[in-house]
């Protein structure tokens, strides 16, 4: 399964943005997915996570209420919406997927990782 994030970018405080990450290779549509975010000089994170078929989510309390996780199985693509950015929100954004059963936060249950895709978001 190979995973290709896209959509990040500059944006203003308050500003939105919505990451996409589409999945190839074996079948990705019976796979959990998330979302995981990593700024300088600190640990990966935990962001949000989907079940396969998109009935059950999870988010950090962090983004909860700012940021939305969701899946379209028919074009292999998971997204993230974020709205009412923070400077703290800055990270390389990370989307993973792995076969599990329901959500998780613990980003040792996904085997499939995409390379990152930059969000800053200026003060």
């Amino acid at each position: 399964v190979q995973l290709v994030e896209s959509g990040g970018g500059l944006v203003q405080a308050g500003g939105s943005l919505r990451l996409s990450c589409a999945a190839s290779g074996r079948t990705s549509s019976d796979l959990a997915m998330g979302w995981f975010r990593q700024a300088p000089g600190k640990e990966r994170e935990f962001v949000a996570s989907i079940t396969w078929n998109g009935d059950s989510t999870v988010s950090a309390d962090s983004v909860k209420g700012r940021f939305a996780i969701y899946r379209d199985n028919a074009k292999n693509t998971l997204y993230l919406r974020m709205n009412s950015l923070k400077p703290e929100d800055t990270a390389v954004y990370f989307c993973a997927a792995g076969r599990f059963s329901g959500v998780s936060r613990f980003d040792s249950n996904y085997a499939y990782w995409g390379q990152g895709t930059q969000v800053t978001v200026s003060s």
